[in-house]
């Protein structure tokens, strides 16, 4: 489990089906996606999930508020084919209804940390369709620069965002200061 000021990331479970539905299917949550999640693809997301935490140590996880359980939304990191090589991405998805509130930055920075503090990864990624300004902002919040942008069959266009384990210790050393 990770944590942060007001947010609990754990493992998600089956019990987790209907949050998670709830967020996955929603039109606007999605809307970068080529299509809202149904209850099928709701289902093999939270077992690929499981799979990936069982193979590799970690997987989005589901994002928790401290104060009342509730399930708002997932991050995590999850090996994503990013312009033909397999690299460690940093993704998220939170409710709507939580949006604007900081939370996915606060999620995806601790998810950022865990990446470099518990891998041997020497960067982290987000990649997203070029018209995700949202998620485009939420990479930049966590000290990522966009370092490419490439046409595909399933963005259209995707916005490569990274971080070196360097910047990150810089970051890192600039805020004991």
């Amino acid at each position: 489990m990770l944590e942060t000021q007001r947010l609990l990331l754990r493992e998600m479970d089956d019990g987790d089906f209907d949050a998670l539905r709830g967020i996955l299917s929603d039109p606007r949550a999605m809307a970068h996606y080529p299509a809202p999640f149904d209850d099928d693809r709701v289902r093999r997301w939270i077992a690929w999930n499981r799979d990936n935490y069982a193979r590799l140590g970690f997987g989005l996880w589901a994002v928790c508020l401290k104060d009342t359980g509730a399930l708002i939304g997932d991050c995590g990191v999850t090996m994503q084919l990013i312009r033909g090589r397999r690299l460690p991405e940093i993704g998220y998805h939170i409710h709507p209804s939580h949006w604007r509130r900081g939370y996915a930055k606060e999620a995806a920075a601790r998810c950022r940390d865990f990446l470099f503090e518990e891998t041997d990864f020497d960067a982290a990624y987000c990649y997203m369709k070029h018209t995700n300004v949202a998620s485009a902002a939420t990479a930049r919040a966590i000290g990522m620069q966009k370092v490419d942008e490439y046409a595909d069959d399933v963005n259209g266009v995707t916005a490569v965002y990274a971080m070196s384990r360097a910047a990150w210790r810089a970051l890192r050393a600039q805020a004991v200061r």
